[in-house]
């Protein structure tokens, strides 16, 4: 497994920085230690054995829902669900700490996301281009849901029947994960 080092600025990276480590979290290169976040990463690795890379930031709007508490659940657009479906809210737990790692585990089977109250977002996949994508995705959704809910006062999303096509979509791509939202009927 390969992970960000801890105290470095992801724009300030460079490849000789990332730290490589086993799936027990033991080092196998000395070149830096590990992010503090390593645990929560190996605890989906630990859950979830189709997951091959998981991507932890704080995008701005995603981690505005995960400090207000506030799950991403509503079925606004065809693409966060195939991407993301439902994107539960982990309860808070202090940085750096098991607590993180036991936060997470419940929701690594069935979803693709998780918010982490009061910290940022993790998503997972099967790659990291799909665990990357899966996060761009997850603040897009932020962002839709943000606008629609609270700038413009006026959200008509998905119905039953649109969500049960969009499912169908998803499960042809070959992805069972993810949850299925409420519809609006």
């Amino acid at each position: 497994m390969f992970c960000t080092p801890t105290g470095v600025s992801k724009g300030y990276l460079r490849p000789d920085m990332i730290v490589k480590m086993n799936l027990k979290g033991e080092l196998l290169s000395d070149n830096a230690r590990p992010s503090s976040e390593v645990k929560m990463h190996l605890r989906v690795y630990q859950e979830n054995p189709t997951v091959k890379a998981v991507c932890h930031a704080h995008p701005v709007v995603a981690t505005s829902y995960a400090i207000a508490g506030i799950p991403l659940d509503k079925p606004l657009c065809p693409e966060a669900i195939v991407t993301l479906g439902i994107v539960p809210l982990a309860p808070y737990a202090k940085p750096g700490t098991q607590e993180v790692p036991d936060s997470i585990a419940p929701y690594c089977k069935e979803y693709n996301a998780v918010l982490l109250a009061n910290h940022g977002a993790l998503t997972w996949g099967k790659d990291l281009t799909e665990a990357y994508y899966r996060m761009e995705s997850l603040e897009h959704y932020a962002k839709l849901t943000m606008y629609t809910g609270s700038i413009l006062n006026q959200v008509r999303g998905l119905n039953k029947q649109q969500i049960d096509e969009v499912i169908a979509i998803r499960e042809s791509l070959g992805v069972s994960t993810g949850g299925r939202p409420e519809g609006n009927d």
